[in-house]
């Protein structure tokens, strides 16, 4: 009988032991992702920093998609970005009535370009991008006109 008050306690404990362990394992974050990769870009990464690039360059971009062409006189570019050998990354035309709020943002991009690459040790392909020689206006729309290479 002894025996039967000592085991009725130790089951007892050890069911309920087991019924909590079990009930914990319920209540996982299912908010994290699975893979380490897709985890949510902190602001110190280099993922987050680039994808910051992007959606300025991508402003800079749209801002002057919009604008009609109707005389390349009135149309001016300027280099943007930075590689990392030197040289911008490209070129922008834009409309010559906002040159000065554009150029600001323009430089802007193109320093955080550079701190960028500093930052991050980035190499680029240093292939030297040419100026264009001219605009013109096609169907609305500015061009660039870069000189043949031949």
């Amino acid at each position: 009988m002894k025996k039967l008050f000592f085991h009725v306690p130790v089951i007892v404990l050890c069911t309920t032991l087991t019924l909590v362990s079990c009930n914990t394992s319920k209540n996982i974050n299912t908010n994290l992702p699975v893979d380490i990769a897709n985890r949510p870009a902190d602001e110190d990464s280099q993922k987050y920093e680039q994808a910051q690039l992007d959606r300025l360059k991508a402003s800079i971009e749209s801002e002057v998609s919009g604008e009609k062409c109707t005389d390349a006189s009135e149309w001016a570019f300027a280099p943007m970005g930075a590689k990392s050998c030197g040289g911008p990354q490209l070129y922008i035309a834009y409309p010559k009535k906002i040159e000065t709020s554009f150029l600001q943002r323009v430089n802007d991009y193109t320093d955080k370009v550079r701190a960028f690459n500093e930052k991050y040790n980035i190499m680029s392909d240093c292939v030297m991008i040419t100026p264009p020689t001219s605009l013109k206006c096609v169907q609305g729309k500015i061009r660039l006109i870069t000189p043949d290479p031949n």
